[in-house]
């Protein structure tokens, strides 16, 4: 029997990303988990090779309105204490941020990431991330660092872009499992975020997508690689 990784989702969207093709095709079975519908998550074990807890529409501050969102935290805090290897994107990567103490809030200009951006290594994220890139965001939240964890790449809009908390925990705080077909769907179903303030139009992203997209395809596979080799199959 293959190791099974669960793949934490949000009430809207659809299970199209590339982390769960990716992880399919290095011998994992995947099983989809999604409080906001009222599924239920597994108790951390053994049994669980690794966690991806993804983005979604929602913000963190809408936390105390959205019950699931503090039942995810709470799971992955568990999650961490018992040594599973996870992966945040995004909104999960603020979820895993909070649930180790850190503050999740909006950008003082009120300023969002939608599109390609680039960021860089930190000093002690040259293994993780070896050059500079631009990668995928859609948020208008960021995380602080966790005090114990170990910031890896840095942005300029939301500098903090990347952490890993002791050897298995990872908070990306921008989109590699997203393909340029996925994001032209985000743009179909919510467009009217592209007139948030630091947001790139639709034409800037469909060209950008076509020069950065293949790098951080790149670059996530050798990620999942080097992430997935600590969990067994």
């Amino acid at each position: 029997m293959s190791a099974k990784v669960i793949l934490v989702d949000h009430p809207i969207g659809q299970r199209d990303d590339r982390a769960s093709r990716m992880i399919a095709e290095r011998g994992f079975a995947v099983e989809w988990r999604n409080p906001g519908r009222g599924e239920a998550l597994p108790e951390p074990g053994p049994e669980i090779a690794a966690v991806v807890v993804y983005g979604g529409a929602e913000n963190l501050s809408e936390i105390h309105e959205r019950c699931y969102l503090h039942e995810e935290m709470d799971w992955m805090g568990r999650c961490v204490a018992d040594g599973v290897p996870l992966l945040g994107i995004c909104l999960g990567a603020q979820l895993l941020a909070r649930a180790l103490g850190a503050e999740v809030r909006k950008h003082p200009e009120g300023l969002h990431e939608i599109g390609y951006y680039p960021i860089e290594p930190t000093p002690e994220g040259a293994d993780f991330l070896p050059a500079p890139m631009h990668v995928y965001h859609w948020h208008q939240e960021g995380f602080g660092i966790p005090e114990g964890a170990v910031h890896l790449a840095r942005g300029t809009t939301f500098e903090n872009q990347a952490f890993r908390y002791g050897d298995r925990a990872y908070g990306l705080q921008f989109h590699p499992e997203v393909s340029p077909a996925v994001f032209q769907r985000w743009i179909t179903e919510a467009g009217h975020m592209l007139a948030s303030p630091g947001a790139h139009p639709e034409e800037r992203q469909r060209q950008d997508g076509e020069r950065y997209d293949p790098p951080m395809r790149d670059w996530f596979e050798a990620f999942l690689d080097r992430w997935l080799g600590t969990a067994p199959r």
